[in-house]
């Protein structure tokens, strides 16, 4: 019975995410007066969506698509023309809660369609199929207008389509609402998923497809099958977008976009449910949030994805996970001082090399170059070499002493722990 009673508290602590995370999210749109943050916080929940079904594919079967917009874009136009429709009718038709689920219907049946032919090979085949089926409908949305709208794109109007409860979705912190509980519901959907057996073959077949095909199980139809489910709830997504943004052109079927789904799950962690929110979360808010104060975001995007693939495969929370496991093990003990020593350089060269990549856009990109420039708080001259020498001196002495003495200093005590566990 104690027993029991242990694993009946152990599962309900894992509840905890569940239940904490909506509450919070509920309160947030309180904490801003600004329409601009609180349309952000839409967007966020969009692109956990988005990130979600995409992770799907690439974290679940092993599948790296480069055209993963396709089903987030073709989803919102078909929503988008039901919305029209609606609203040419006079506000008469679907409620506007349910267009979401147009969008992930018309995400299923182009997943469907282009799955029976993109699944049939994994590895770079699937990539190259993938891309090309990208290019294929962001160059069809610029041709075929009547369903596209061309570069303008098409318009809809959300307060103006009937809602379940009698709800105005004018004001945008209802539309908030009706994104978390979108977004709740595609979350709580993808990770019982994964939880079936089809979610464990996903993994077999990633993992090892010759195996799972000698235990009885076609790879192909398993991918086919994840593809098809990952397109419908990128089309999901795709319809919710146009409830947030009454909008839908080419761009949500392109190269950036899909990218941008990639960028995100993968720097969040595609070894992990939560890596695709906290990577989804992360790439908006950046990218909205960089743009206002940059014209290299785009850069540091490609920075920060290098840097993950590179010293950080499994991702920012992959990162927090290892070190949590690690102290919980006691890992931490007499290292607490080499990791921070490690943190603080390597945010010094992070600093430095931001003030350099400025001094260049601004040098290069700007009509006069000697025209004052503000870094940093300070008034700087691009064409002295002053600046550049205090910049790249930052970024080498930092990077020089997290690289050259913190992992050093760090693999010595480890070392050292080692030898002495051994005597």
């Amino acid at each position: 019975m104690a027993t029991n009673t242990a694993a009946g508290g152990t599962n309900l602590l894992k509840l905890w995410p569940w239940v904490v995370v909506p509450l919070v999210a509920i309160v947030l749109p309180f904490l801003f007066d600004s329409g601009h943050a609180i349309n952000l916080l839409s967007h966020m929940g969009v692109a956990i969506i988005f990130a979600l079904s995409y992770n799907m594919l690439l974290g679940n079967t092993g599948l790296l698509s480069f055209g993963h917009a396709v089903y987030y874009g073709l989803g919102a136009y078909v929503a988008m023309h039901l919305l029209r429709s609606i609203n040419d009718a006079g506000g008469e038709g679907l409620p506007i809660e349910l267009l979401p689920v147009v969008g992930a219907g018309a995400g299923l049946f182009f997943g469907i369609i282009f799955g029976t032919f993109s699944v049939r090979r994994a590895g770079v085949v699937f990539a190259m199929i993938t891309l090309g089926l990208g290019a294929l409908v962001h160059s069809s949305s610029l041709m075929f207008t009547d369903f596209f709208g061309g570069e303008a794109g098409l318009f809809g109007y959300r307060d103006e389509a009937p809602s379940l409860f009698g709800v105005d979705y004018a004001p945008s912190r209802n539309v908030y609402f009706l994104v978390v509980a979108w977004t709740l519901i595609a979350a709580i959907l993808i990770y019982l998923l994964r939880k079936t057996p089809l979610g464990w073959m996903a993994n077999a077949v990633r993992d090892n497809p010759e195996r799972a095909q000698f235990v009885g199980y076609n790879p192909t139809i398993v991918r086919f099958i994840q593809f098809a489910l990952s397109a419908m709830f990128a089309g999901l997504a795709g319809g919710l977008f146009v409830i947030t943004d009454e909008i839908v052109n080419d761009e949500a079927v392109n190269a950036l976009t899909s990218g941008a789904v990639l960028l995100g799950t993968y720097i969040g962690g595609i070894g992990y449910f939560v890596g695709p929110i906290v990577g989804g979360t992360l790439v908006t808010f950046l990218e909205s949030s960089l743009s206002a104060y940059t014209e290299a975001w785009v850069l540091y995007f490609g920075l920060m994805f290098i840097a993950i693939v590179m010293f950080a495969p499994m991702g920012l929370v992959g990162i927090v996970h290892t070190q949590y496991v690690y102290w919980k093990a006691g890992g931490w003990i007499g290292k607490t001082g080499s990791r921070l020593y490690i943190l603080l350089t390597g945010l010094v060269g992070i600093f430095g090399l931001i003030c350099a990549i400025e001094l260049a856009y601004h040098y290069f990109r700007s009509w006069d170059p000697s025209a004052p420039f503000v870094l940093m708080g300070v008034t700087v001259d691009a064409t002295s070499a002053l600046p550049w020498l205090v910049s790249f001196g930052i970024a080498i002495i930092g990077f020089g002493l997290m690289l050259f003495h913190g992992n050093p200093m760090l693999k010595r005590k480890l070392g050292a722990k080692s030898d002495g566990g051994k005597a």
